[in-house]
């Protein structure tokens, strides 16, 4: 069993924006493999349920808002009783240029509340991640929080398309496979 969660804010007025990378991948792949999002209460967050090859795979969307991801991902590790090595966060990064894409076995919060929630919550960090670049502002004067609340740019979005197939990869190749693969585009 893998377990798939992306990192967003729910409502209208967040879903293009940068800090929702992670939910559009996962709506896409849900898309992809014709599985349907559901509110789960119990575990502060939309489900998607599918196989991939003979894996089953759980898509999760925290509706807790990014900064308290971790409430959400905590309970599916727990309820799912999931190994750290068949969990996968997917979520902006503003230390990757937009269209940069790139899998990490395991690394620091980089100033992202909704990685640092994960942490303070599983009580360890040597979770795989694919972060999607969104870059910072060239403007000193924007600052991150309205930065990564903004629309998206046309690099990242394209890299957002292409997340899917990444995921898949990682799903039947393993990390180390993906990384190879994915990492150096």
């Amino acid at each position: 069993m893998k377990l798939i969660i992306g990192l967003g804010n729910p409502g209208k007025q967040y879903a293009r924006t940068r800090h929702n990378a992670g939910w559009m991948a996962l709506d896409l792949l849900a898309e992809k493999l014709g599985a349907f999002f559901a509110s789960e209460q119990e575990f502060k967050a939309q489900i998607a349920k599918h196989f991939v090859a003979d894996e089953r795979v759980i898509l999760a969307k925290p509706q807790t808002f990014m900064n308290l991801s971790g409430q959400a991902v905590s309970a599916l590790m727990n309820f799912y009783k999931a190994d750290i090595n068949d969990l996968l966060v997917v979520h902006d990064d503003l230390d990757y240029a937009p269209g940069q894409m790139a899998f990490m076995p395991q690394g620091g919060a980089a100033g992202h509340n909704g990685i640092s929630s994960i942490f303070e919550l599983l009580g360890r960090q040597d979770f795989a991640r694919l972060r999607i670049g969104i870059g910072r502002p060239e403007n000193k004067e924007i600052k991150t929080e309205d930065w990564v609340l903004g629309g998206l740019n046309q690099e990242t979005e394209k890299r957002i398309l292409e997340a899917p197939e990444a995921i898949e990869d990682w799903i039947t190749l393993g990390l180390q496979k993906a990384m190879t693969k994915w990492n150096a585009k």
